[in-house]
């Protein structure tokens, strides 16, 4: 059985019923945004990545890109959006750092809108789709048996370039974008790809010889908080029609889980400060330092500053990746799942 095209598809149909209904918009970027639109694009950009390495390198890679410009515009829209939202409600934030991240949230919507119609996702020549799905039906996808082996080299290969990264730095990070934003993003890719096959990846508990589940890593009970382990985003797709299973160990893939959470709030809570300095450094002449300190007091409460959130984030990815965590992560691979 061959399930690569399935898969696409399956994810091109959801893409496609966002688009038809943003074309009955008056601004279509708008309501793609506001309608959960990158969820589909994460799967298929996930997808993509997953294939340009089991399948056509050229072809596949030219679809991610096609749909990481849209994930990447809806990214930043949420961005702007998100944290001048949050900024509304704080009376401690100048009204104009307020208006220039909406300003910056409208521009981005703009982009997409513009993205949307020059790519043929939406507007008189929109077949961006049916082209994707023609070109799709042309390829020579690999069996089941074989194509999950190849995801499991695939999976190997993404885990060992996340620990060639955090390898650079030995956990020192210096840039809450380029190294701990970047970071959670090479480590959320492993938890997308689960969701992207629709249930070719599962969980899994390791065994002992005699078949008996193998008793919990001590250094693994700090992960396992209710908030991950009873996650709905932690639950793998039904097997449905696949007939051959990528296993992952479960509470490895619950720490990883927790890694992308700490991760997040620790991102989150930096690019509050670096959203602040850009629009204050774009509205008055200042200097960047003065643009940070005066983020992080007009934020108040106890927002930690930069270097404060980046050694919080060396410690926790010290911790993790000393204990070897990724390399745990894969069973193997089977024909039923237990």
């Amino acid at each position: 059985m061959k399930n690569g095209i399935t898969r696409f598809n399956y994810h091109l149909d959801q893409l496609q019923a966002l688009l038809t209904k943003a074309e009955k918009q008056k601004n279509p970027g708008l309501w793609l945004y506001q309608n959960n639109a990158r969820t589909p694009l994460f799967m298929l950009e996930g997808l993509a990545k997953m294939y340009a390495y089991l399948h056509d390198k050229k072809k596949f890679t030219k679809l991610k890109e096609r749909f990481k410009l849209l994930e990447d515009i809806l990214g930043a829209i949420d961005y702007y959006d998100a944290f001048a939202k949050e900024f509304a409600a704080n009376p401690n934030i100048p009204a104009n750092v307020t208006s220039y991240l909406q300003a910056q949230a409208r521009e981005k919507i703009q982009s997409l809108n513009e993205a949307l119609k020059e790519n043929e996702w939406l507007g008189a020549e929109k077949n961006r789709i049916a082209k994707m799905k023609k070109k799709l039906g042309e390829m020579d996808w690999q069996k089941s048996s074989a194509e999950i082996k190849s995801i499991r080299k695939f999976y190997i290969t993404a885990i060992t370039e996340i620990i060639e990264f955090t390898g650079k730095t030995n956990w020192q990070f210096t840039n809450v974008e380029s190294d701990v934003h970047e970071l959670r993003r090479k480590l959320r890719w492993l938890s997308i790809y689960p969701q992207a096959v629709r249930g070719a990846i599962q969980l899994s508990s390791s065994k002992l010889k005699n078949g008996q589940p193998k008793p919990l890593v001590k250094a693994l009970e700090k992960y396992l908080t209710p908030e991950i382990t009873n996650s709905p985003f932690n639950k793998m797709p039904d097997a449905g029609d696949n007939t051959d299973f990528l296993l992952l160990e479960q509470n490895y893939f619950y720490a990883l889980s927790w890694m992308i959470a700490q991760l997040g709030k620790l991102k989150d809570s930096g690019l509050r400060l670096v959203s602040i300095r850009e629009a204050l450094q774009q509205l008055s002449a200042i200097s960047e330092a003065d643009a940070l300190n005066k983020a992080k007091e007009f934020i108040g409460g106890d927002q930690p500053d930069l270097q404060q959130i980046l050694t919080q984030a060396d410690g926790i990815c010290k911790t993790y990746f000393k204990e070897q965590n990724l390399q745990k992560l894969i069973i193997g691979t089977a024909t039923t799942i237990s």
